[in-house]
């Protein structure tokens, strides 16, 4: 939504937005204009039948691109139906950028054949675009991408999901949030034990909040002072008020190819605690508010006793604007701009 609203101020660029008819934000209080909604599912029978059903989906994509006359697709989020999607593009003859999240598999993401899908959509892109040098070069070690066609890093702009004051306006302990999927490779155990190395604090808040299975750490979190663990799916409309809470977010990933919530983290210039692992690092080492550690507890729990420490400090609050989405719409333009079967954009 953000990208297609973002295209739409490039001079010259007129964006158009194709989301699942399913999508959340299409019933919120402020929904996109959506100018493709895409037949998608809910649950795996539900994919199979669409795809039992993709001889009949093509030829109506095929109708709905020739109505739009798209020049050029950017696959913005890689999902299931991609493949089916891409027959339709190349009937149509659109040049396709893709844009890569992860380059591997994280433990524990439940959607074990969505990168081997990526990867077909990948072989057939016109030109690649991640959000970190890390995933870059991740693909290019993987062989995945044809000869001449180009893989660029373009960094994740700040995702600004609404107003948020300055952070220790509130006046009382350090709020911490753990914001984001609650899944093995977020370091949830990582963190559990650097609270335990801090001890209890009267001077420190933390929330988890996030979607994921029952697991140890979040039971030893749950047993923490100060600690309160929202173990439930966060609608769109809610991002906004929680990330707001907020004074500090932490990120104790294990890995990490790039963060969402390092994004929203910045876009609300909310301070950040972050290992230092994968595309984690150059996403946040340039942010003024940030905090690099080690994957450890140790090291974990000492950049949150320095931020405790440093409380009084605070980089003047500044809001961001949408101008980091113009750019990075602009970076995809230039290289779809330069692409095998380039397009007129």
């Amino acid at each position: 939504m953000e990208l297609a609203e973002a295209m739409s101020q490039v001079p010259g660029v007129h964006g158009q937005l194709s989301l699942s008819d399913r999508a959340e934000i299409l019933g919120g209080p402020s929904p996109p204009h959506c100018d493709l909604p895409m037949p998608t599912y809910s649950g795996v029978a539900g994919f199979v039948w669409r795809l039992f059903c993709s001889p009949f989906l093509v030829p109506w994509l095929v109708r709905r691109l020739h109505v739009l006359r798209p020049d050029l697709v950017v696959c913005a989020m890689p999902g299931p139906l991609d493949p089916v999607f891409l027959v339709a593009l190349r009937v149509c003859r659109v040049p396709i950028v893709v844009v890569v999240h992860d380059a591997d598999p994280h433990p524990g993401d439940v959607f074990p054949m969505m990168l081997k899908l990526q990867r077909v959509i990948v072989r057939r892109a016109n030109a690649v675009v991640t959000l970190s040098a890390h995933v870059a070069q991740r693909l290019r070690e993987q062989g995945l991408v044809r000869p001449g066609v180009r893989v660029v890093a373009i960094g994740h702009p700040p995702r600004d999901f609404g107003p948020a004051v300055q952070p220790f306006a509130h006046g009382g302990p350090l709020r911490l949030l753990f914001f984001g999927r609650l899944l093995p490779y977020k370091g949830l155990d990582l963190l559990a034990d650097a609270l335990r190395v801090l001890g209890p604090r009267a001077d420190l808040e933390t929330r988890i909040v996030g979607s994921g299975p029952e697991s140890p750490p979040l039971s030893a979190l749950r047993g923490l002072p100060g600690v309160t663990v929202e173990n439930r799916w966060v609608p769109e409309h809610e991002i906004g008020t929680i990330i707001a809470w907020a004074d500090a977010l932490v990120l104790p990933y294990r890995e990490a190819s790039q963060s969402g919530a390092a994004a929203a983290a910045i876009a609300a210039c909310r301070f950040v605690v972050a290992t230092q692992v994968g595309g984690l690092v150059e996403q946040v080492r340039d942010y003024a508010l940030a905090r690099l550690c080690d994957p450890d507890p140790s090291s974990i729990a000492a950049a949150l006793d320095g931020l405790l420490k440093d409380r009084g400090t605070v980089v003047p609050y500044t809001h961001h604007s949408n101008s980091s989405w113009q750019s990075f719409a602009q970076a995809i333009l230039d290289v779809a701009a330069t692409a095998p079967g380039e397009a007129t954009v």
